[in-house]
């Protein structure tokens, strides 16, 4: 498990919260910051600020080596051939969305299938709902295992010749799934389509390697790994980036403008117009080399252990239900107790100072399908410990006994 060290760079964690030292419990929404991240962001705009790319001054030429070093930084996080094929963008969200704006068109025809799964974040779906209205695809969904899994065989079933995009999430921020991508990325190509990866819930808790899984666009947000808010990134494969069109016109991406014709700058820089997320990029390069100090493995053991000891703990509580596979890789749990709405789960827990959360997830689709109107979910990362698990459990019987009638 990873030492009480790690937990003390955090300094936003050293408070209390209703009269109780804070549990946060809610990193798949966004994950705490460390000193480090903080001060790399301050440090900025104390000495560096300036804007990149254009000034020849020392602040814009200092802001401008920051912002790239971040994006070398990322392209060897995630393995990725070249730093021109980082895209710069606001998240996951916005990954996502280039990916189907700009290659969708392009791609998908009248007749055509993109496959996803039940379990998609609305971010990693409405894209694609969007897209196959526009273009008379068909928008399919590979079946669920009772215990939310996708298996191989289901995949092969569903994706066919007429398959021209498959999205995923990595990891479910719901119900914790690890899928199988590489071997899905290699389902996909067999029948031509390209594999695009929700990496939002995968990036920061366990090694990810973009050419070992040979996805052709991956998504990713830096809040979930220990980044400032506002800053993410797209990988995509360079032939299929250097085909795309931007969707976003302004400066910065511009090679030549004339009165009736524009041309584009080359990659990564034809997808990034306007001033970028400088300070939110500079904060991601120093999170990444925080993540890199302590070892992408050695936070998977941790967060495998972790789930696993809160599996075990939350599973002594009579009548409450944890969705999803046992044995988890990440740490992920999410819960409904009895007929307790799980918004007044989250405030009675909140009431002892332990941050959860609580809702519909942004995956309505799936809660139909656990035939439930919302969960709560408690997530871990490098900053938790057994200790916060117990608070949990002690926190959860306390609420089961003050809403006992409910439970029979």
């Amino acid at each position: 498990m990873i030492s009480n060290a790690i937990r003390e760079q955090f300094p936003i964690l050293n408070q209390n919260v209703n009269g109780h030292p804070l549990v946060y419990l809610d990193s798949a929404a966004t994950s705490q910051k460390p000193r480090k991240v903080i001060e790399a962001v301050k440090s900025y705009y104390e000495w560096d600020n300036a804007n990149v790319h254009r000034g020849v001054h020392t602040l814009g030429s200092r802001a401008t080596d920051a912002y790239e070093g971040a994006r070398e930084k990322l392209a060897k996080f995630i393995n990725a051939r070249s730093t021109k094929e980082i895209i710069f963008t606001r998240g996951t969200t916005t990954a996502l969305n280039l990916v189907a704006s700009s290659y969708g068109p392009s791609a998908v025809g009248e007749g055509d299938e993109i496959v996803i799964t039940l379990m998609e974040h609305h971010s990693n779906l409405i894209p694609w709902q969007q897209l196959a209205k526009k273009t008379g695809a068909t928008l399919k969904y590979i079946p669920l295992q009772p215990d939310g899994t996708v298996t191989l065989e289901a995949a092969e079933q569903t994706i066919t010749d007429k398959t021209k995009i498959v999205a995923i999430a990595y990891v479910s921020n719901v119900m914790g799934v690890t899928h199988p991508i590489k071997e899905l990325a290699a389902i996909a190509h067999r029948h031509g389509a390209v594999i695009v990866v929700d990496g939002a819930q995968s990036t920061p808790h366990m090694k990810v390697d973009v050419q070992d899984l040979d996805c052709d666009f991956y998504a990713l947000s830096g809040h979930k790994m220990l980044a400032p808010t506002g800053i993410g990134a797209l990988y995509g494969k360079r032939a299929l980036l250097e085909a795309m069109e931007p969707v976003e016109f302004g400066g910065e991406m511009i090679d030549d403008v004339g009165l009736y014709e524009s041309t584009w700058k080359e990659l990564p820089w034809k997808f990034e117009g306007g001033t970028p997320i400088i300070a939110g990029a500079v904060g991601l390069g120093a999170a990444i080399d925080f993540l890199q100090e302590i070892g992408l493995d050695e936070i998977h053991r941790h967060e495998k252990a972790l789930a696993a000891y809160a599996e075990q703990r939350l599973s002594e509580i009579e009548g409450l239900n944890i969705y999803g596979p046992r044995n988890r890789e990440v740490g992920v749990v999410t819960f409904n107790l009895g007929d307790v709405h799980p918004h007044d789960v989250a405030t009675v827990l909140d009431a002892e100072g332990i941050a959860i959360r609580a809702g519909h997830h942004c995956c309505q689709p799936l809660m139909r399908w656990l035939e439930a109107s919302s969960t709560a979910r408690a997530s871990f990362y490098l900053y938790n410990n057994e200790h916060d698990v117990d608070r949990l459990v002690d926190a959860l019987i306390k609420t089961k006994e003050y809403f006992g009638y409910e439970l029979g």
